[in-house]
């Protein structure tokens, strides 16, 4: 059974009273969301009260969860949802690059020194998108999720999703020059 197979059946036995499911659910997805919430937050307290009120809502809205989408895109919206109200409330957006010994390991770089000098730049680029182009870009291109993913968390067309990241990648290009040519980043039409 598939990862989506595998988290409808647990959803759906959590729901039936199995507290152990919600467990096993939370242990698929917890590391992927704290990166997620890490990444927007940029503080690593932070990033785990996220993680935290992201799986307090998934549990009490797990009855809401229908199965149109995967349980990896409801979860990741949650998470980003619950990033941006977090920074709302304390009326600031995520400004201050992680020092490097707290990102989480950039598993998708083919040359790990090359990656661990690149992220603190990328980072501190990454931080001053608006809001609108962020979120979109991170999911996109850290997260490494297809566009249809992107789209679905964020609530927004796919043609949205595309525009936000080109945009996104463009001003990550004016702010980085030919660093990210460099470093292999991908192309707009990636991930589709």
């Amino acid at each position: 059974m598939s990862r989506t197979g595998d988290d409808f059946v647990l959803v759906q036995r959590y729901l039936a009273g199995d507290g152990r499911a919600f467990d096993q659910l939370m242990a698929a997805h917890e590391g992927r969301v704290f990166a997620t919430c890490l990444r927007i937050l940029r503080d690593r307290e932070e990033a785990l009260d996220a993680t935290q009120e992201t799986f307090i809502i998934v549990l009490r809205k797990a009855g809401s969860f229908e199965g149109r989408s995967a349980f990896s895109t409801w979860l990741y919206r949650v998470a980003v949802n619950t990033c941006y109200t977090m920074l709302r409330k304390k009326g600031r957006h995520p400004t201050t690059p992680l020092p490097g010994t707290h990102d989480p390991p950039d598993l998708s770089a083919a040359d790990r020194f090359s990656s661990a000098e690149l992220r603190p730049i990328l980072e501190e680029a990454l931080a001053t998108l608006p809001e609108e182009f962020g979120p979109a870009v991170l999911l996109s291109d850290l997260e490494g999720l297809p566009l249809r993913s992107v789209a679905e968390i964020l609530e927004i067309p796919l043609g949205t999703v595309k525009s936000r990241v080109f945009r996104g990648r463009k001003l990550l290009a004016e702010q980085l020059g030919n660093l990210m040519a460099l470093s292999g980043y991908p192309k707009e039409d990636e991930h589709e």
